[in-house]
């Protein structure tokens, strides 16, 4: 199957949907389908405002309808609602085309967190985009009963997986940082409520790995905590294996992809029990979920390494490719 991906999240970005569709488009390309991606590498763009590592594309219009029309596919996925996925949702609505979309990430809340815009706003908007879609795919039963809720249609589940190769566990000796040592792996941006974990008086150490526009701000704001940039592969595999537990305290995420790599390196995961973490972890004997995110670090602290382990391997990036594939909807006829 000749698949068109539309995604205005891409490299240089480093974030789960960026990581989900590169994974899971090399999965396909393994399994014998054909994938293009469609992305601000190939458009004109200027930098998002407070997020210039974003780039939004303009005029597009002409150019994706000529790069689809090239490529002939036999399905077409929207993976993002910026300027690329409205041209590409304008694009199958003029052709009459069915298409799937997914929905990867929570903008109602983050644009309420940065500018307070009243999330009804921004769901409206988001209900629009996606209820045009033959079927929009979602990463967990939670967050698809949320927007059922909310009056999304024709959603259908898509789960994560992770790289249980370069996701170990593994000798811890290479910090000697005071412990339990903590650690945080994300975007350092206010959305992700980092300093939910910050402020927490904790004994041993704490460790931030990402970078994100909230860096400066919070390296000034904490100084005890050790601030180490974005980390990749076997660097950021090495992190994962040396630490005591990983602290996820975003409310807003819709997976969290950083979990699954925690629990296959052995690591032990405290949350609050919301969408995603919740998700994530259900199954395990016992897990570090409350409402009290110090509570859930103690709690954590006692899951023992191996049933981490155990848990994440229930996940793998070619069950993922395999259900993408499931939910696509066939064009069914040629393009013109």
């Amino acid at each position: 199957m000749r698949i068109v991906v539309v995604t205005d999240a891409w490299h240089p970005q480093t974030n789960g949907v960026v990581r989900t569709l590169e994974t899971v488009g090399a999965e396909l390309t393994a399994l014998g389908h054909d994938v293009h991606y469609l992305t601000p590498e190939h458009f004109s763009s200027i930098p998002c405002p407070t997020y210039p590592e974003i780039p939004l594309c303009y005029n597009v219009r002409r150019r994706l309808t000529r790069s689809i029309d090239a490529l002939r596919p036999c399905a077409i996925h929207i993976a993002t609602e910026g300027p690329l996925g409205l041209a590409a949702r304008a694009y199958c609505r003029r052709q009459k085309l069915p298409f799937s979309s997914a929905y990867h990430t929570r903008f109602p809340e983050y644009l309420a967190a940065r500018f307070r815009i009243p999330p009804r706003w921004t769901y409206a908007l988001l209900r629009w985009f996606h209820n045009a879609a033959a079927r929009t795919m979602v990463a967990t039963p939670s967050l698809r009963q949320e927007l059922e809720r909310r009056g999304f249609k024709h959603l259908s589940l898509w789960t994560r997986g992770v790289d249980l190769q370069l996701f170990r566990p593994g000798d811890k000796s290479s910090l000697t940082l005071p412990r339990p040592i903590h650690l945080y792996v994300g975007r350092v941006a206010v959305e992700k409520n980092i300093e939910a974990f910050l402020r927490l008086p904790l004994p041993g150490s704490k460790l931030v790995v990402g970078g994100g526009p909230q860096l400066d701000q919070l390296k000034a704001r904490y100084p005890a905590a050790h601030f180490l940039g974005a980390k990749y592969g076997e660097e950021l595999a090495g992190y994962y294996r040396a630490c005591d537990v990983l602290v996820f305290p975003s409310r807003t995420d819709t997976f969290g992809l950083v979990l699954l790599e925690a629990l296959a390196s052995g690591l032990p995961v405290a949350a609050y029990p919301v969408t995603g973490p919740k998700d994530v972890l259900d199954g395990l004997p016992a897990r570090g979920l409350d409402e009290d995110l110090g509570r859930a670090v103690r709690q954590a602290l006692d899951v023992p390494p191996a049933a981490c382990r155990a848990h994440a391997e229930r996940y793998s990036w070619r069950a993922s490719a395999e259900q993408f594939i499931c939910n696509l909807q066939p064009i069914g006829r040629a393009l013109t």
